[in-house]
């Protein structure tokens, strides 16, 4: 069996949090082309509308909705953008680049997998959405009255929308060592407190998403609303659940202090399902209890954690 950092005692580890990131995953970069529905006033369209309220022209800032996103075709297609986005991030760690995610390596192919059925998803989503093209664009003239510009409208939906993505390299490039090995090395030294900073990012991450959970179910568990005990939810436990598995997955055992309270809170609700929390008062009591503890750990965890030291690119 492969060993691996997590499987390591940390005074056992060869390497670093940082160069382990570097050595087991890639950068995984998820982009979209995605239609505008909304548009800024002419200058002509500006001066009128101010004219209604006595105002310059100049002095407003005004613009126009194109279409109406609240139909459903519309909503089918925002939704996929908006499960492929939770799709990369909860499969991947932040990385101190605009746009760019961390994935370990052995994930590429369940990556690329997934996020090609994500774009056959879209590609009919959008086929559905331009067949109602027509009766949203004459709902907008309807809507805009003599703000409405048929040249603010493509004459198919069909390529407007598309998701991609691709894998960035954040090294350095090996043709620089040869060029300028100074530079080169300024570039190594530059990528290696990007990794530095990713871990923090990391742990960041980790210790706030769990915050809140266990902040929503101390609150659920204990909280009462009209002198009855709040509603509690499936989704207390089983949001913590998957929180639980993504954080084996992806932690990469920087922060013991983290890794222990992880661990206490899913010691706390194993094996417990959410009915015996509604029906069982003592249980509940006990869970709310433990979990405050946990709550009150992660806050001091937060308050202490060192402040990042951002490398900022020369301008």
């Amino acid at each position: 069996m492969t060993t691996t950092l997590l499987d390591e005692p940390r005074s056992q580890r060869s390497t670093s949090p940082s160069q382990h990131l570097r050595t087991t995953m890639t950068a995984a970069r998820l982009s979209f082309t995605w239609l505008g529905v909304h548009k800024s006033l002419s200058v002509v369209q500006k001066n009128l509308a101010a004219d209604s309220f006595g105002a310059e022209g100049k002095f407003l800032s005004a613009g126009k909705k194109l279409l109406d996103t609240s139909h459903p075709a519309f909503k089918a297609v925002t939704a996929i953008r908006g499960r492929a986005v939770a799709y990369w991030k909860g499969v991947s760690l932040p990385f101190p680049e605009p746009g760019i995610r961390l994935i370990h390596q052995q994930a590429i192919n369940d990556f690329d997998t997934q996020i090609t059925h994500f774009r056959n998803e879209l590609s009919d989503a959008v086929t559905e959405l331009d067949q109602h093209y027509h009766e949203l664009r004459s709902v907008a003239r309807d809507r805009l009255g003599d703000l409405f510009d048929m040249s603010d409208y493509p004459s198919s939906l069909i390529d407007t929308f598309a998701i991609e993505h691709d894998y960035p390299s954040v090294e350095p490039p090996p043709y620089l060592r040869q060029l300028s090995p100074e530079l080169y090395q300024q570039e190594c030294q530059r990528v290696q407190a990007r990794f530095d900073e990713a871990v923090q990012l990391a742990e960041s991450a980790f210790t706030e998403e769990l915050t809140k959970l266990v902040e929503h179910i101390t609150d659920r568990l204990s909280g009462q609303a009209d002198g009855k005990p709040k509603v509690f939810r499936d989704t207390a436990i089983t949001n913590l659940t998957e929180f639980f598995e993504r954080f084996r997955r992806l932690n990469i055992r920087s922060n013991d202090q983290l890794d222990d309270l992880v661990s206490n809170a899913q010691q706390i609700v194993q094996g417990i399902q959410p009915q015996q929390l509604r029906d069982n008062s003592s249980l509940r009591q006990e869970v709310s209890n433990q979990m405050s503890a946990v709550q009150a750990s992660l806050d001091q965890l937060l308050v202490d954690r060192p402040r990042r030291n951002i490398l900022r690119r020369p301008r």
